[in-house]
């Protein structure tokens, strides 16, 4: 997701105008038995998909055009965006953060909602990490500018994300540039005090250093999302330029203190990257199907070879490998049919 000025233009071409959708989840028969399956895309115009799972439902998370952030509620995965959803924040029409909302993330902490959003005044060089506050009950409801969120430099700064450790102490994750200038996007870390205030100085944990990393200039790393197993840490990154056929993701590994870059090991592959009819996949969250016992990633990619930011929303199940890693294997061709989501009454005996 390289951002520059041309984006806004182009995010509103790529994103719907309202959310009255393509979702393709179908009903399929099989000689053997009548199987319930679904197939990509899940929404036929969209980026930068955050999905999270809360009170019995799905909550999808997205600005619409960079111009409004909507959440979206569905009983099922595969079903986030089939509703008309709700508008929760609307910017005002002038100022720091009136323009180009970039990939909105929706948290529950501390008992409350916030979502991190990147905004700037219509001057890409101006974006910055803001928070909205929400209510304590209803992810749908409004929320209110809160403040943005920055460490000392105030560099440029998107896609924002937080890490919560055992004990409580939260870290914010986001891309950034080193300086004044549009050269890099690197991966930053800081301490927070609470959910809307960084702590302290940030520190570089990740930057474009492979080959399959530096397709596309500016070099880009990006789109940072946290997953947890077992005790282990891992952050899933974006990395070549969005605007590419190689844009991937890649993974780091925590291994120590969260602020020592040298804690962050990088898998020197990338872990989920373009096939032979699949471009461009990156910018992820994840969740679980309702039974707890399935992942799943929700991601992004070109509707199209070379179509750019044009792009829809997918998902699939992965797994775990041996050493305890995510194993994401390589992205579905659109069209192939997955099974859906186990629901929690799949393990339950049929009733007669």
């Amino acid at each position: 997701m390289q951002k520059h000025k041309s984006l806004a233009r182009l995010s509103a071409l790529a994103l719907p105008l309202s959310m009255s959708v393509l979702n393709t989840a179908v009903l399929a028969q099989t000689p053997e038995a009548a199987q319930r399956t679904f197939t990509n895309p899940v929404v036929a115009r969209g980026a930068d998909p955050w999905v999270l799972f809360w009170n019995g439902a799905y909550y999808y998370c997205r600005s619409g055009g960079g111009k409004k952030i909507w959440v979206h509620k569905a009983a099922h995965l595969e079903e986030i965006g089939t509703d008309d959803g709700v508008a929760v924040w609307t910017p005002p029409p002038s100022g720091p953060y009136s323009k180009e909302l970039w990939a909105p993330e929706l948290h529950n902490l501390d008992g409350k909602w916030y979502v991190y959003v990147a905004a700037d005044d219509g001057n890409n060089h101006n974006h910055r990490m803001y928070v909205l506050e929400g209510d304590k009950g209803d992810p749908q409801a409004p929320f209110a500018m809160k403040g943005k969120i920055a460490d000392p430099s105030d560099r440029w700064a998107i896609d924002g994300t937080v890490l919560t450790m055992e004990g409580g102490q939260r870290y914010f994750i986001w891309s950034g540039w080193e300086g004044a200038e549009n050269v890099q996007q690197n991966l930053y870390i800081a301490a927070m005090s609470n959910a809307w205030t960084i702590s302290g100085e940030r520190v570089c944990i990740s930057q474009p250093d492979h080959d399959w990393e530096k397709n596309g200039k500016p070099l880009v790393n990006e789109g940072p999302s946290v997953l947890k197993r077992d005790g282990k840490v891992f952050v899933v990154y974006s990395a070549s330029g969005s605007w590419t056929d190689d844009y991937c993701l890649g993974l780091l590994t925590l291994n120590g203190d969260p602020m020592q870059k040298k804690s962050w090991v990088k898998k020197d592959k990338p872990v989920f990257c373009r096939t032979k009819d699949v471009f461009g996949p990156g910018h992820c969250s994840f969740t679980k199907a309702l039974d707890e016992k399935e992942d799943w990633i929700v991601y992004h990619a070109e509707r199209r070879k070379g179509s750019g930011w044009d792009r829809d929303v997918r998902m699939q199940r992965f797994t775990w490998n041996a050493d305890g890693s995510p194993d994401f294997g390589a992205p579905l061709s659109p069209g192939v049919p997955m099974e859906l989501p186990k629901r929690v009454q799949d393990a339950q005996p049929a009733l007669k």
